[in-house]
């Protein structure tokens, strides 16, 4: 096998050739987690189940430095994290705007589609995925018509949401971003791993990024 090494902005990774592996096992145990009744959790649970019973992907694999593996291998990290290090993710930046602030404010963040538009497995329902941040970074005020909800998985990190302040959250936490509300994440000494969801509008073509609080 071809294996070729580069650099992602911060983001040390290795890159394979293709490799295909099954999704539906991690499909289940995402379902599980998403155990609010909310309806955005509900209907992000309901289609990983439907999605998980045929969820062959194929992928080439660019993996986690050290700074997310470290807190995703801690006792305190859920469990489904051993599993997400198994497998052969293609871990970049999201590409969610073409802003160049954006782009500049995303070089320390780890992203994968698994289901969605865009993802690894297809879905017009929702669009959810793994998402983190390395040490001491912080990405700015966005928003976006889609109704948004983050699950922390591992490590830690601030969310910022409407006029509030920073408060933070923790692995089982959440934080829930209604349609259009403002909202901003930053990180202290720790890296975080997350799983989201997106339902309503999927689309990316009214998402907005205005930078860093003021």
């Amino acid at each position: 096998m071809i294996k070729l090494t580069h650099t992602v902005g911060d983001l040390w990774v290795s890159s394979h050739a293709l490799q295909q592996f099954d999704l539906g096992p991690i499909f289940k145990m995402l379902s599980a987690i998403m155990d609010d009744d909310s309806e955005i959790e509900v209907t992000a649970s309901k289609e990983l189940l439907l999605k998980s019973n045929d969820a062959m992907a194929t992928s080439v694999e660019n993996k986690l430095s050290n700074d997310f593996v470290n807190v995703m291998t801690q006792t305190s990290a859920n469990p489904i994290c051993a599993e997400i290090l198994r497998l052969p993710f293609n871990w970049v930046p999201p590409e969610t705007s073409k802003s160049e602030l954006y782009r500049e404010h995303s070089h320390f963040k780890a992203h994968v589609e698994l289901l969605g538009p865009d993802g690894l497995i297809k879905s017009d329902v929702v669009r959810l995925g793994l998402y983190g941040m390395r040490p001491n970074a912080e990405y700015g005020i966005r928003t976006h018509p889609a109704e948004e909800i983050y699950v922390m998985l591992a490590g830690d990190c601030l969310w910022m949401r409407g006029e509030g302040e920073y408060s933070t959250a923790t692995v089982g936490e959440r934080s829930h971003h209604p349609s259009y509300l403002p909202h901003a994440t930053k990180t202290q000494t720790n890296a975080f791993m997350s799983v989201y969801a997106w339902i309503g509008d999927l689309s990316t073509e009214q998402y907005t990024y205005e930078g860093l609080p003021k």
